[in-house]
């Protein structure tokens, strides 16, 4: 009974060895001046930054607040986040299938994903975009025909050319067009690799089990797997879209005149006032993803619900 009695109440039950007191342990808090330290020099900083920021003419707050909001500066903004949109859709349903790809166990179909996530992995985004703004260099016009039709046509006896449909490149691909095909291109290939790493956090046993009830691998995708992997999918996806709305400055390489960072550059070229629109750039980009961050945090939250469900179901029934 003694043995038991403290265990339960622990140290503070025992009886204090022969020969010491049993005097209170009065407990003195640890004092860590560095922080106090660090802290104030980290505010000495924080104000010297800001007396920065109020007193240094370079900034020019009246210029920047006048043409932060004129209408050039404003469609910039909607033409952004339009390649944004566009971009993250056709990224995600190319990463998709991409992913599908390299799970299918088909060898070809593994080997085309792993070189096209090779290639756009591994080119940046800048290259690409300028590389697809000077495609024409490369197809004058884009044909959709027979091919090496110089080849057997004479050997059938047949004259000309076994042409379906020519356009002119140039007309087929502005500027706006070929930056979005770069940046959706290079996309794809990262939520390739997003997609795929969320479908295997599933457990195989329950599209095993799925499967076994008579379901279709395609019903047991849509019903069963995808679902369950939005839980790891949404938290990267959401850091694409952010870093997605920051790579559409690139789009002013191309180039793409209506494009935010392009019109925000051209106001500042002309009136000389390079350093104030920078600025008015990094303002505009930072409200852009704060408001992105917020709505990737609730989107997570959404996700998350059924997960947190299962887990205080099972924690309350083990207590």
């Amino acid at each position: 009974m003694t043995a038991s009695n403290t265990s339960v109440n622990g140290p503070e039950s025992q009886e204090p060895p022969p020969g010491r007191s049993a005097a209170p342990i009065i407990a003195v808090p640890v004092r860590f001046p560095e922080r106090w330290i660090a802290a104030g020099a980290v505010l000495i900083l924080a104000a010297m930054f800001v007396n920065m920021l109020l007193t240094n003419p370079a900034f020019n707050w009246p210029f920047m607040f006048e043409h932060m909001f004129s209408d050039q500066v404003v469609r910039g903004v909607w033409v952004t986040l339009s390649a944004t949109v566009l971009s993250m859709i056709i990224g995600i349903l190319l990463g998709i299938v991409l992913a599908v790809m390299r799970l299918s166990g088909n060898p070809v179909l593994v080997t085309v994903s792993w070189l096209y996530t090779w290639f756009f992995r591994g080119v940046p985004r800048l290259v690409l975009a300028v590389l697809f703004g000077n495609i024409a260099i490369l197809y004058s016009t884009i044909q959709f025909g027979l091919p090496f039709d110089n080849y057997w046509m004479p050997l059938m006896g047949l004259e000309g050319e076994a042409r379906f449909f020519a356009v002119d490149t140039r007309t087929l691909l502005t500027g706006y067009t070929a930056g979005l095909l770069a940046l959706s291109l290079s996309e794809g290939a990262y939520m390739a690799e997003i997609i795929r790493a969320g479908l295997q956090s599933v457990d195989k046993g329950q599209s095993e089990a799925a499967q076994a009830l008579g379901m279709s691998r395609g019903k047991v995708m849509r019903r069963i797997t995808l679902p369950q992997a939005m839980r790891v999918v949404i938290p990267p996806t959401g850091n694409e879209t952010i870093a997605m709305l920051k790579d559409t400055a690139l789009l002013a390489y191309v180039p793409v005149t209506i494009e935010l960072f392009y019109q925000l550059q051209a106001i500042g070229t002309r009136t000389y006032q390079i350093f104030p629109m920078l600025v008015v750039a990094c303002l505009w980009y930072l409200a852009i993803t704060s408001v992105l961050m917020v709505g990737q945090y609730f989107i997570e939250r959404r996700f998350s619900r059924g997960e947190r469900g299962v887990r205080d179901r099972v924690v309350g029934g083990v207590h």
